[in-house]
């Protein structure tokens, strides 16, 4: 299978984010991808950073979902789009998994919000595991992967071969350039643990900022970083996964029965 992690800028206004996606679903397809992962609430933009977020109300919600599966149908590539749901009791972060037909599968919800999010988001409660040209596949959503591996785990012990983790980390305003892979104190370490410790593929798909704390990668079910795209450099990574690797076998060791409090008897 042939997948693609599109990192694009900070999008300035709505139809710039759309073009954007268009253009990176144009590409992908072209390099043979048969899915595009975006990174997270890349329509609007997350709330609470440094920079200005779009207008985002249901009627660009709309817009956005129809645009998006129409190109996906279009190039025959399906598309994992990071966005806000407008729903009755709050904005939610969620990833719209959308098929090569331009049909909507589903989308999973940001259930582990980060604690500075509390204020813009309400958090989902449920996961799902979606699944591509016969190949299951899961979503987590940038805090849930780095600080609860339960919820990788919770798609590799039902099968995922591969679980995406749009993401975003760093500022366009300030920071540390980082120019080796690794070198940072957590978040690339953390990819490469959630790889290893459930032997699946683990696809970290972040924006393109002049000051990233992680890359867009692709992790392999040894933990090795399989490719990545440079710090700060706008682009698509597309990259060839062998899902036979991706055994889940440490996963399928999990065994939660033995978890029980222990109590006197």
């Amino acid at each position: 299978m042939i997948i693609a992690l599109a990192s694009p800028r900070i999008a300035s206004a709505l139809d710039e984010g759309l073009d954007k996606i268009k253009l990176f679903l144009s590409e992908a397809s072209a390099r043979g991808a048969e899915i595009v992962c975006f990174p997270e609430a890349y329509l609007p933009g997350l709330r609470g950073q440094d920079f200005e977020v779009l207008p985002f109300d249901r009627a660009h919600q709309e817009r956005a979902l129809e645009a998006v599966a129409q190109w996906a149908r279009t190039y025959a590539v399906a598309t994992i789009l990071g966005m806000e749901r407008l729903t009755e009791v709050g904005r939610q972060i969620v990833a719209f998994v959308i098929d090569a037909q331009g049909q909507i599968q589903g989308y999973q919800t940001k259930n582990q919000l980060d604690p500075t999010e509390d204020r813009f988001y309400v958090p989902g409660h449920s996961r799902r595991l979606f699944e591509i040209k016969g190949i299951k596949f899961g979503v987590v959503i940038c805090h849930e992967g780095w600080r609860y591996p339960e919820t990788v785990r919770w798609a590799a012990v039902r099968g995922a071969k591969i679980v995406f983790h749009p993401h975003h980390t760093g500022s366009d305003r300030e920071g540390v350039r980082l120019t080796q892979w690794g070198s940072g104190p957590y978040y690339e370490k953390a990819m490469t643990n959630r790889s290893m410790e459930n032997t699946i593929y683990f696809a970290s798909v972040n924006y393109a900022l002049r000051f990233q704390e992680s890359a867009t990668s692709l992790i392999a079910p040894s933990g090795r970083c399989q490719a990545y795209l440079p710090y700060g450099q706008e682009g698509v990574l597309v990259q060839a996964i062998n899902v036979e690797e991706a055994t889940g076998l440490l996963a399928a060791r999990y065994a939660p029965e033995r978890y029980q409090e222990f109590r006197l008897e």
